[in-house]
C-alpha cells in the first residue's frame, strides 16, 4: 500500500499535555507520526507534524476527535492531506 501523508498543525497557548493529547488522538485513529517539529515562542506553542494516514479508517472521525482536543485545550488544530497542502503552498 502506498503511503498517504497529511500535515497536522497545532497552535495555541502553551500548557501541559498538548503533545500527549494530540498524539494520543492520532494513535487512536491509527496514524503514525513520521516527523514532528515544535517550538514555544514566549507563551505560544506551535507544532507541525507529518503523519501517515494510510491506515486511517475514518478521516471524518479524526477531524471530530481533533476538534474535541482543540476545544478542550483552546488550540487551533488543522489537518490537510499532504498533496493538498503542497498545492496550496506552492510559490
Amino acid at each position: 500500500m502506498e503511503q498517504k501523508r497529511a500535515v497536522v498543525s497545532v497552535v495555541g497557548k502553551d500548557q501541559i499535555g498538548i503533545i500527549a493529547k494530540v498524539t494520543t488522538c492520532l494513535s487512536e485513529n491509527k496514524m503514525n507520526v513520521l516527523d514532528i517539529s515544535q517550538t514555544i515562542l514566549q507563551d505560544f506553542f506551535t507544532m507541525m507534524m507529518i503523519v501517515d494516514v494510510s491506515e486511517a479508517e475514518d478521516l471524518a472521525k479524526l477531524h471530530d476527535d481533533l476538534d474535541k482536543v482543540s476545544q478542550e485545550l483552546g488550540l487551533k488544530i488543522d489537518i490537510q492531506l499532504e498533496d493538498i497542502f503542497q498545492t496550496m503552498h506552492r510559490i
